[in-house]
């Protein structure tokens, strides 16, 4: 492996690292306040936190918290909370989606009474996600210290979601961009290890792709990448086996969860049905959500949703498996598949912090000038304000009235741009960063 040169930092370059933290900082602060004021008042408020903290407080009281039965009881048992909750947070912490792992590594927090276990579950979130931006600030930094910090903390500001709902999505993502950088870096690898095995198991259709990157890089990777699934084979291993003892059919209540999720017009279809409410279309960032509006078809969106993603995923994997490692190349590699992984299966807004995984590639292009540098801050840019979740709501809450009255496929048109922009935005960004990925030269010598 090649030893790295070491960086000489002139005053200018100092003076630009110090500007790009001041706008990391910023949006980090801007992020908490945000998420935590929001929090207050949003009738949303700590939803999906309240989904596996009462999952998890069924599993401790051995009852099953598959069958929605057992699952309210748990919550209105929790009388002072359940007495406050809104509408929205009942309806959600009525139904269990997540596996049996997620509701095991809750535990912790599920022992602690509501109040004081929300706050540890907020602070966690927005402690982790910091940290994980930060890093990815930080290989940025080197090569465009300014205009990355801009671009995080912007970011940042728009990710107020995380903190508000409690989405498991915050630290299951997080863990899984701090364990990139350990592995890249070379770095606290164990702890790597140990994080992306935990956002597997948490989250595999989120960290999936991103542990398959590491299994077709190559050695050193692939060992860390079958580490990592050894991790998560013991740590999930007694969180199933409990799950079988309390709920002896969980696999078969939880595909009955996931599928009453998913019903026309229910709140995790990705048809035009689920525009009611206005914004929540919005949500659903799968590219099924685009094709759904011009057929509400399942077996139409989802066939042309494959025919556009899987050719791009097979050419991203070709390219992985027989490319030269670099660390230039990992950036890419990585950055094209935090973009194109959230495409063909279920996922929510929140889960676009993955996105961090970009800026990293983003800063090399942007130091390296021309062409590819605009096109990068165009297409990073798109993906740092307009999946950001004030972007999105707004958007589609302000144009309802235009889409109701445009008919046709002027409407349909309408409809895709202005209600459900963000897969748009991350198949553009995930074929560029793919496209940059593929034509990149192959270096001579394996870098350290």
């Amino acid at each position: 492996m090649m030893a790295m040169a070491p960086v000489v930092e002139t005053e200018a370059t100092k003076r630009a690292r110090f500007d790009g933290l001041i706008w990391f900082v910023l949006g980090s602060l801007m992020f908490v306040i945000l998420g935590c004021t929001v929090g207050r008042i949003s009738g949303a408020s700590m939803a999906d936190f309240g989904s596996v903290y009462y999952g998890s407080r069924c599993l401790l009281q051995h009852a099953d918290p598959y069958q929605q039965s057992n699952l309210v009881r748990t919550f209105q048992a929790d009388q002072e909370v359940y007495a406050t909750a809104s509408v929205t947070v009942r309806n959600v912490v009525k139904i269990c989606v997540n596996l049996p792992t997620m509701l095991a590594l809750v535990i912790p927090f599920a022992l602690l009474p509501w109040g004081p276990a929300h706050l540890l579950w907020m602070v966690s979130i927005a402690t982790s996600f910091i940290l994980a931006a930060y890093l990815m600030w930080s290989i940025g930094a080197r090569d465009a210290p300014v205009v990355t910090g801009v671009l995080i903390g912007l970011f940042l500001f728009e990710s107020e979601m995380l903190i508000e709902i409690g989405n498991p999505a915050g630290i299951a993502v997080s863990l899984c961009v701090i364990a990139v950088w350990c592995f890249l870096r070379d770095r606290f690898v164990p702890l790597g290890v140990v994080c992306l095995a935990i956002g597997l198991v948490c989250k595999p259709h989120v960290a999936g792709l991103v542990w398959l990157y590491f299994l077709l890089a190559g050695s050193p990777y692939r060992k860390r990448a079958w580490q990592t699934l050894g991790v998560a084979a013991v740590v999930s291993l007694p969180a199933i086996v409990w799950a079988w003892h309390v709920a002896p059919h969980w696999i078969a209540e939880l595909q009955a969860n996931l599928h009453s999720a998913s019903v026309h017009g229910s709140t995790d279809d990705p048809g035009p049905a689920s525009l009611v409410p206005q914004f929540h279309g919005a949500i659903m960032i799968s590219l099924q959500t685009v094709f759904s509006v011009f057929w509400d078809n399942p077996r139409f969106y989802n066939l042309l949703t494959y025919l556009v993603c899987l050719p791009l995923l097979l050419i991203w994997a070709i390219t992985t498996v027989r490319r030269r490692f670099s660390h230039e190349s990992a950036w890419l590699g990585l950055a094209s598949i935090a973009a194109l992984s959230m495409l063909p299966l279920y996922h929510r807004l929140h889960d676009t912090s993955l996105l961090l995984l970009a800026f990293p590639a983003f800063a090399t292009l942007w130091l390296k000038g021309g062409r590819k540098s605009w096109l990068a801050l165009l297409f990073t840019g798109a993906g740092a304000i307009f999946t950001g979740d004030f972007p999105v709501q707004l958007l589609a809450v302000q144009s309802a009235h235009l889409r109701e009255y445009s008919h046709g496929l002027l409407g349909q048109v309408l409809t895709v741009l202005l209600a459900r922009p963000v897969p748009l935005v991350l198949l553009a960004m995930g074929v560029f960063y793919l496209w940059v990925y593929v034509r990149q030269p192959v270096p001579d010598v394996r870098e350290g």
